[in-house]
């Protein structure tokens, strides 16, 4: 495997995000809002040909008066395999299989915004 799709460490908060320490050094951070707006199941991205039903939770209000929505959070987090994490999030959703892969793929620091993507 791809030391660059490897963590070396995986710090937990159901309430913030996680952060991801990688074998090649890199850093990555992630907001509960952010990784439930990415994520990679087949009914948010529209994997088998429907329209993809992504989330919002990271967009800015639009209106200041809006009814109360609560914020987003993990309500469990568990390993898949040595490749992945399988995230329950409070609205209910639970399907979503965040592998290594895609977390790197969706870092958002200024070195992997600078590429484009991260490798």
């Amino acid at each position: 495997m791809n030391p660059a799709h490897e963590p070396e460490h995986i710090a937990v908060s159901k309430s913030k995000g996680i952060k991801i320490d990688w074998q090649d050094g890199h850093h990555s951070e992630y907001t509960c809002a952010y990784l439930r707006d990415e994520c990679p199941c087949a009914t948010c991205t529209g994997a088998h040909g429907t329209e993809p039903q992504k989330s919002d939770y990271s967009k800015p209000q639009a209106n200041p008066f809006q009814m109360y929505k609560a914020a987003i959070k993990m309500t469990s987090v568990e390993p898949v395999g040595n490749y992945a994490i399988r995230i329950v999030w409070n609205d209910g959703h639970s399907t979503g299989i965040y592998s290594y892969e895609h977390f790197r793929r969706i870092c958002q620091c200024q070195e992997c915004a600078g590429k484009g993507k991260a490798s």
